[in-house]
């Protein structure tokens, strides 16, 4: 018996049919049906029922499928323990990310896990729009959100908070003078990430969890962090962004962190995976090296102003 045909029953059951498995697979669905009846025939029962719906395992099917899956979780273990032990992972790996994750990020950890894995070929996907995993064919999606992400089929692993600042330039912070609570920003001009509301508010956050509400004036609306904390360093008004992506700025003088006592928004980031069940080496390896070294990056608290 081929164990490839049990990987591909296997497939089928945890994408919930034919078509969304061929799609994670990247195989005619054709080609998977088929390797799914010669598994039927050669264990002499029917696993799945079919209909033109629906497709569901039958009694002796799920039976089939826990132990499957347990064997190919074995034989992923050991196939990955060589590769790793012999530094041959080797493959494509597909990630999905926003824009600002993939700009300030990514993009410091990216070329060292690519040093380090020379067989490995990473395919990044950068939208601010939700990707369906399954039908894009992606491995892993990076994705930030203030609330709790709705139950699915979807492995979730949370990877650490991201702690949201207000900036602004030194000149433009010398000219309003001095800040010492959120009522003082009302009204403010401001650059702020995404389409703007008819009222946008900035929500801030004191360090005892004291609340502060204040409405601003959208001056620039864009999904690109890079132009909005560009925009902030030209006195043209505030910018709530991730701290770690306002680091350098902070550093060099060019943006300053006001009211440094609050903050505002502490979003989670996790990752998002279809399956850890017929993972590829280089995907388990992807992520590993994604939960070690990303946030570290997302950490990067900047300091405050003296």
């Amino acid at each position: 018996m081929d164990l490839n045909d049990a990987f591909y029953f296997v497939q089928v059951v945890e994408n919930g049919g034919f078509s969304a498995a061929a799609r994670s697979l990247n195989i005619p669905k054709s080609r998977l049906s088929r390797r799914v009846r010669q598994l039927e025939d050669d264990l002499g029962v029917r696993l799945l029922q079919r209909t033109s719906r629906v497709v569901t395992t039958t009694e002796i099917g799920k039976e089939y499928y826990r132990h499957a899956q347990e064997a190919l979780a074995r034989f992923e273990m050991a196939e990955t323990a060589v590769r790793r032990k012999t530094n041959t992972i080797a493959g494509n790996v597909t990630v999905s990310c926003s824009v600002g994750m993939a700009q300030f990020g990514l993009d410091q950890i990216l070329p060292q896990f690519l040093q380090d894995n020379p067989g490995v070929t990473v395919v990044q996907r950068t939208s601010n729009q939700i990707e369906d995993l399954i039908k894009d064919g992606i491995d892993v999606a990076i994705r930030g959100h203030m609330d709790t992400l709705p139950d699915s089929s979807l492995i979730q692993v949370r990877l650490a908070r991201v702690e949201w600042h207000l900036f602004g330039s030194q000149d433009y912070l010398d000219a309003l003078g001095a800040v010492h609570d959120p009522a003082a920003l009302a009204n403010h001009p401001a650059m702020v990430l995404g389409r703007p509301r008819d009222t946008h508010q900035w929500l801030l956050t004191d360090e005892t969890g004291q609340t502060a509400s204040v409405p601003c004036t959208v001056r620039l609306a864009s999904d690109d962090m890079s132009t909005l904390k560009n925009a902030a360093a030209t006195s043209l008004g505030l910018v709530a962004l991730p701290s770690y992506v306002c680091r350098p700025e902070v550093e060099a003088g060019t943006l300053v962190r006001v009211l440094p006592d609050w903050t505002a928004g502490t979003p989670q980031i996790s990752l998002l995976m279809p399956s850890k069940r017929g993972m590829l080496p280089a995907v388990e390896t992807f992520l590993d090296f994604l939960k070690q070294d990303l946030p570290a990056v997302l950490s990067n608290i900047v300091a405050n102003p003296e």
